[in-house]
């Protein structure tokens, strides 16, 4: 059984927004497009944290820019 989302993380990609549901060992749940509706009604009142650098993000974030990672915002989800 798969964990829950603890995390979303936005990540800019190209000029799309990509938003990454994420468990707490940083393992992908689901991804979509950040622009829906559901992204505004899940960080309501959330204040991210810039920058997904640090290795707990190298697994789900290979392969992006650091400069995507860098300023990829992540939101603690209340779970």
């Amino acid at each position: 059984m798969q964990s829950p989302a603890k995390f979303l993380v936005i990540v800019d990609s190209g000029g799309a927004r990509e938003a990454l549901m994420v468990n707490e060992r940083c393992e992908r749940v689901a991804d979509f497009d950040a622009a829906i509706e559901e992204v505004a009604l899940m960080t309501r009142g959330l204040r991210p944290e810039t920058g997904a650098s640090g290795p707990e993000w190298d697994r789900l974030l290979a392969g992006r820019s650091a400069v995507e990672r860098a300023t990829a915002e992540v939101y603690t989800l209340d779970v």
